[in-house]
């Protein structure tokens, strides 16, 4: 998908060879995550909204191959970071070093300046470590000695987490789960997944050896066409609609931000555009606002102990808000 090809005039077709694309990728990506064809197709709407990603859940279920095998399919570069807690800020972002010989310093990149990075088990950091992420996921470059350096586009964190009550954790503070797009958890394979897992082990594909079926400019265009799908005016106000109405649950005591009703437009777009389609309908946002929305919300200490859950008030508030009708989108 060339860049020449996104300045034809014909929406529809343009937006089939997005979703071709998407496709592709999304079918490399199930060569090695098998019976995930919802998450993957969650992972890479997060990579072309230029958003990031949180994969939560217990340890072996394929987080970190998954976040690998995504980088692996595409033809940039990619970095691979694991926290822990004696990681610093300046193993992330990087260092300035005195450089003798013309009595200057210079500033060597850490890790984050890459197109993919992998952050392994954030939650095993320390939270000045993680505070380091915070500057570099929302403005896309890294101030160091009072100097900022852009990190390259496309741009994306990938991290993986295991629960918070497990051993040698450290929760996630707000202001940094706001500027995860979505967080998503992987589950357990099904029983014929599994089995195919083990039947394809070892002589089945490996990560390193997957193709690469698109390259930075093909993702780059992609991101750009997807900004372009058009959304019609009632389906803004459905959005803002929807995430407002998490500040107003008596069970939240912290709702969505407007950066929620930000990241939550940007995936319906690549939504539409990956399912063939140059607009955006309702089922769009229904569909996604339970991934962008939930893991941005606080809930009181009461609709705790009564077991509520974020994605079920997500749920809630869908079913409050009205649908703009089709005549109107």
């Amino acid at each position: 998908m060339t860049a020449e090809a996104y300045g034809a005039p014909d929406a529809e077709t343009l937006a089939g060879r997005f979703a071709q694309l998407f496709g592709t990728l999304a079918a490399n990506v199930e060569r090695i995550i098998r019976g995930k064809r919802e998450k993957v197709e969650l992972a890479l709407i997060c990579l072309l909204s230029e958003g990031h990603l949180l994969l939560e859940d217990v340890p072996g279920v394929g987080k970190t191959t998954l976040a690998r095998t995504i980088a692996a399919s595409v033809d940039a570069r990619w970095t691979r970071i694991q926290f822990t807690p004696d990681l610093l800020p300046s193993d992330v972002t990087g260092v300035s070093i005195f450089n003798q010989s013309n009595s200057q310093f210079e500033f060597h990149p850490g890790p984050i300046f890459a197109n993919i990075v992998v952050a392994d088990e954030i939650n095993r950091g320390s939270p000045k470590t993680q505070s380091a992420l915070l500057e570099v996921m929302e403005e896309r470059r890294v101030t160091v000695d009072g100097r900022p350096h852009p990190v390259p586009r496309p741009f994306m964190v990938i991290a993986t987490q295991n629960p918070v009550d497990m051993d040698g954790t450290y929760p996630l503070p707000e202001a940094q789960l706001d500027r995860f797009l979505m967080k998503i958890s992987m589950g357990y394979p099904d029983h014929g997944s599994e089995v195919a897992v083990l039947v394809g082990m070892p002589a089945g594909p490996l990560v390193e050896q997957l193709s690469k079926v698109a390259g930075r400019d093909d993702v780059k265009n992609m991101i750009d066409f997807a900004g372009r799908t058009h959304v019609a005016p009632p389906l803004y106000d459905y959005v803002v609609h929807v995430v407002a109405s998490t500040r107003r649950h008596p069970d939240i005591r912290l709702g969505a931000s407007p950066r929620a009703s930000l990241a939550l437009l940007r995936a319906v777009r690549v939504r539409a555009a990956a399912a063939g389609r140059s607009f955006v309908v309702p089922e769009d946002v229904k569909a996604l606002a339970t991934h962008v929305i939930a893991h941005r919300l606080m809930l009181t200490p009461e609709a705790e102990l009564r077991g509520r859950d974020a994605a079920e008030l997500v749920a809630e508030a869908l079913a409050k808000v009205p649908v703009p009708q089709a005549a109107g989108v």
